[in-house]
This record gives C-alpha cells, structure tokens and sequence, in this order.
C-alpha cells in the first residue's frame, strides 16, 4: 500500500528517490558538527543525493553514567537549527521528554521519538501537537505490526506527518537481529519506513560498561534494506569512528560513505 509522499524542508521521503538520514551520533563540539554537516553536505551536492542532517544534542541513554552525553537541548537544538538554515537542509535530533519536544520544535524539522521511549504516551502527544514531522524509531521490543498503535495516536493527536525507523530486534543477551520483513510489512500497513543501519549493528551494552558493535556490517544492511524496499536509510557517520564520543564501533567512516551512497541509490531505482 503506497503512501503519498511525505516533503520536509525540500525533500521527499517516498518519493521517486531514497532520503538518506546522515550524521554524527552526537554533538561532540560545536565546531565538530558544523564541519560534518558541511562535508556532508558537499558530499550529497555532488552524488545528487538528498539528505537530512542528524546529530543528537544529548544521548540520554548512556550504557555508563561516565559516558559521554552531549549538551542542553536549547543549546544543541540551537546549533542544528543554525546549520540547517545556513546550508539549507532540513534537520533530526531525537527528544526525550515533552519538554524537550516543545524546545526542539522552535528549531528543528524532524522530531525523534528514540526506540527505547516509542511508546510513552504523552512524549509522543508533546511531538505530535507540535506539527513537526516525527520519526519513531520502533522499538526493539515491538513486532513490526505493533507500529499501528503508535500511528493511530499520532493520528489521535493530530499529527498525520510521521514515519517509522526499522533499528533491530533484541535478539538474545547484547544482541540484535535485522529482519528485512519489517520493512515490507510496515510498508504494507501504509506508513513510510526508513531503515537505520549503523543502530542495527550495535551490541547493546556488549563492551561491559559501553555499546559495541559490527560497523564493517552497516553496508551490508544497508544494501539489503535498500533491496527489500523502504523510503530511506539511515546512517550515523565519523571522520574517524575510534575517537567518537558516543557509538563509534556502529558508526561508517565518512571517506567510505559517499560509494556507499552511491549504491543505495542505485539499488533504490532498481526496485523502486
């Protein structure tokens, strides 16, 4: 079942070309970030490829309470919304709380819902009243069907611009599972399914007091996603993947990320 194409900011997500998600996990500086989207940026321009910029402003869902978080949410949102207007992209970063909804929506063009809080009830209403466009990010613990119960109260909230993300299933102890017949299935209840590549790959508190995971697999899926049909990919990105704050053993290098590209792109158009 086809959905009509969903436009956010000049780009379409289920239109005739795949949308591609891309950026770094977090915002590590302020200065780090603007040169990933810029190179990101110019990277898209010259693929021809259409992208919205990611980066989250603080990753509240840390394995270790040492890690890594990021920065406030104004401060963060106010960087990404900067970005976006300057080199005319639209932008995502993932909400936690309603509060934080109704600070982002000020700035940015997509709202998160990150898999772990999918079913919280009033973060998702917070989303939905602000008219933003919503990713929800399914769960690791839902079945790809039980995504009509979070569309039908986006829809009871008013909200009728929203998408799924396809990010894995808890498959045994640190461990997750890519089943490409979600993406069919999701499609076929009539929402629009980006498929995340770099998050299906984690090994879910795998490194003891941290998340690790399978980077060198990330292509893979991605190909395999792009083949199995779905309206985007997303991939979180790194100038180099050791040094990264937050998920460097998911995340694909940025010098392989433009050939990677480029076969999604043509992989899209083959079964598109």
């Amino acid at each position: 079942m086809a959905s009509p194409a969903l436009s956010v900011g000049g780009c379409q997500l289920g239109g005739p070309a795949p949308l591609f998600i891309l950026g770094p996990c977090v915002i590590e500086s302020e200065e780090f970030v603007w040169r990933m989207a810029r190179q990101l940026k110019q990277i898209c321009v010259e693929i021809d490829a259409q992208f919205v910029f990611k980066a989250s402003y603080d990753k509240a869902n840390r394995t270790s309470v040492k890690s890594f978080r990021g920065l406030n949410v104004r401060e963060g949102c106010r960087i990404l919304g900067e970005i976006g207007r300057e080199l005319g992209v639209p932008v995502t970063t993932d909400v936690h709380s309603p509060e934080e909804a109704a600070i982002a929506a000020e700035f940015i063009d997509i709202l998160q819902i990150p898999a772990f809080l999918c079913r919280q009830t009033d973060l998702i209403h917070a989303a939905a009243e602000t008219g933003r466009v919503v990713n929800v990010k399914k769960g690791q613990f839902l079945a790809p069907w039980d995504v009509r119960n979070i569309a039908e109260k986006l829809l009871a909230f008013g909200n009728d611009r929203f998408f799924f993300t396809e990010r894995g299933a808890t498959f045994g102890y640190n461990n997750l599972v890519a089943d490409m017949r979600s993406l069919y299935w999701i499609r076929e209840a009539g929402y629009h399914i980006v498929f995340d590549a770099t998050h299906s790959v984690q090994r879910p508190g795998g490194g003891g007091d941290k998340t690790s995971g399978d980077g060198v697999l990330a292509p893979v899926l991605a190909r395999a996603a792009a083949a199995a049909g779905c309206d985007g990919i997303f991939i979180e990105t790194h100038e180099d993947p050791s040094q990264a704050m937050s998920d460097g053993p998911n995340q694909v290098p940025l010098a392989q990320l433009p050939s990677l590209l480029k076969q999604l792109k043509q992989i899209h158009a083959l079964v598109s």
